[in-house]
Order: structure tokens, then C-alpha cells, then sequence
């Protein structure tokens, strides 16, 4: 899908409310997720232990950190949203 240009703040407020991109499908494996863990310090049974968590977690399985989500977001923003006049530092990033 191509990125949404936005020529400024006014042109990005007047699209408040409007559905602006959809990002790439990105798999999380549970090796992403025990990586993230361990990288942060968040060991919590219900997101690396996953026998565990297919016995005690409510959720039939493992779940994933809430703050690796959150973080998947500046990937999901590149893919989602082009800003007139910064092409060339979004291409850096790419």
C-alpha cells in the first residue's frame, strides 16, 4: 500500500478521524517475543513460558508484551505515512 502524504500539521488535523493506512502483516513468532523479554527485563510467565501459559493463562497460550506491540508502531507509522518535505530522512530509515 502506498504511504498517505501529508503536506503539513493543518492537512494531518483535517484527516482526524479518517482511517489513513493499512501497514504490512508482520508475524510475531515466540522467538520475537522471548527476545523482547529478555532485552527488557520482562521474563513474566505468560508471555515466555509457553507450556505454562497454555495450562494457566486464560488465553490458552502465551501473549504478547504490550509495550512490543507498542514499539511496532514507529515501523507500521513509516509504512503508513509519507510527510511532504522529509522524504529524504524516511528514506534512511527504509
Amino acid at each position: 500500500m502506498k504511504a498517505t502524504r501529508f503536506t503539513g500539521i493543518e492537512d494531518a488535523r483535517a484527516r482526524t478521524g479518517q482511517e489513513i493506512g493499512v501497514s504490512d502483516w508482520i508475524p510475531i513468532e515466540q522467538e520475537r517475543v522471548d527476545a523482547f523479554g529478555q532485552i527488557t527485563g520482562d521474563q513474566q510467565w505468560i508471555h515466555v513460558d509457553v507450556e505454562r501459559a497454555k495450562r494457566e493463562s486464560p488465553f490458552g497460550g502465551p501473549i504478547v508484551h504490550g509495550y512490543l506491540t507498542l514499539s511496532l508502531l514507529a515501523k507500521f507509522a513509516l509504512e503508513c505515512i509519507d510527510v511532504e518535505g522529509v522524504q529524504a530522512c524516511r528514506q534512511l530509515w527504509l
